[in-house]
């Protein structure tokens, strides 16, 4: 029998915030059959990137998509503490330095259809963790027994990490906080997920004044989409 976990403090958004997810979610299903496993990373913390990983993993396990959601933020995760888990959680450190076993770090939720697998605990060599054999088995064995795998990774402009992940994903977004960012960090960060052999599927625009109008032109290159989200990080 799988590990269980009781997810707290599961607020949901305004109108807004609903359908941006709900666009996003189809998006991602028109991506192709063959686009299963999905990293969201940003360039700096705080631009609202563990929000939307959340969002997108549960609104595609609502409509019956058998999703694991992976928390690859080994240096600094936020889930734990935001979810206000009720009891203490194995998590993909320990799989990686060989502590766990994989039946030991997927726990069901209470969200129908969505497993997680937490960060565990703090590790001073994650990038060394996660290049690992371990984590591109784990990827592999998902890729069998789930309809999609989301993954939360650690902010991409001076960590090696996301660089790391993104060899075994199929696709990215990148969530860029409106008016936060240059774009030259952005066309920095697309590069890099590029030499990574991972397709970029779009970006969301987290934070946007509504109000201004001209937060279209500056973005539209990146991908396929475009997202209004106001959560942060």
């Amino acid at each position: 029998m799988r590990n269980s976990v009781k997810l707290e403090n599961l607020k949901k958004g305004n109108y807004n915030f609903e359908e941006a997810i709900k666009t996003l979610r189809t998006n991602i299903q028109f991506c192709g059959s063959n686009i299963k496993v999905i990293m969201l990373e940003s360039a700096f913390p705080n631009e609202g990137k563990s929000s939307m990983t959340f969002s997108l993993a549960s609104s595609l396990a609502q409509i019956g998509k058998n999703v694991l959601l992976i928390d690859a933020d080994i240096r600094k995760s936020v889930m734990v503490s935001r979810y206000q888990l009720d009891k203490e959680v194995n998590g993909l450190s320990q799989f990686l330095s060989g502590q766990k076993n994989k039946e030991e770090i997927i726990y069901e939720t209470n969200l129908k259809n969505l497993n997680i697998i937490f960060s565990g605990p703090y590790s001073p060599n994650p990038a060394e963790l996660l290049e690992e054999p371990m984590f591109a088995l784990l990827i592999e064995a998902a890729r069998a027994e789930y309809d999609y795998i989301i993954i939360d990774t650690p902010p991409m402009m001076n960590l090696i990490d996301g660089a790391i992940i993104a060899n075994h994903c199929d696709g990215a977004v990148l969530v860029i906080e409106s008016g936060k960012v240059s774009y030259r960090v952005e066309q920095k960060i697309k590069n890099q997920l590029e030499k990574s052999g991972c397709r970029m599927l779009g970006v969301i625009l987290n934070n946007v004044d509504m109000e201004s109008g001209r937060y279209y032109g500056k973005y539209k290159k990146y991908g396929k989409y475009e997202d209004e989200h106001q959560e942060n990080e």
